[in-house]
């Protein structure tokens, strides 16, 4: 397996882990037997951490379809080099702390880690096409 499709492996697992812990927060809140009914009356809005714990997941969804589709290409298209290693490190590394920021509420370190992880993505793409 290439390292990028290894940085796709651990983005996957980032995500996983960022919907325990939002799933944690919603928890905290909302009860276990809310969380675990039929959500018929639906459930309250997130707040505090636990908002910013699904908006981090639903945002690293978003991203991860992208660097997915990217890598994937890559791979298939045979597309290896250091840009595109460097590209998935740059993902990674960005998005694992565009979480922790996220999370813990600081906001301006959180959007240079993102864009961070823009760059690593455009790093990709600029392989592809070049």
């Amino acid at each position: 397996m290439t390292p990028e499709l290894i940085y796709l492996v651990y983005s996957a697992a980032l995500t996983f882990v960022l919907v325990l812990v939002a799933v944690m927060g919603a928890t905290a809140q909302c009860g276990l037997p809310k969380l675990a009914g039929n959500r018929e009356g639906g459930l309250p809005e997130m707040s505090g951490w636990a908002g910013r714990a699904a908006r981090a997941h639903r945002n690293m969804l978003e991203s991860l379809i992208l660097f997915a589709v990217l890598v994937l290409v890559a791979h298939i298209a045979g597309v290896r080099n250091a840009a595109t290693l460097l590209g998935a490190q740059l993902f990674f590394w960005g998005r694992a702390v565009h979480a922790v920021f996220y999370i813990a509420g600081i906001p301006w370190l959180r959007t240079a880690a993102w864009g961070v992880s823009v760059v690593g993505l455009v790093l990709i793409f600029l392989q592809l096409i070049g």
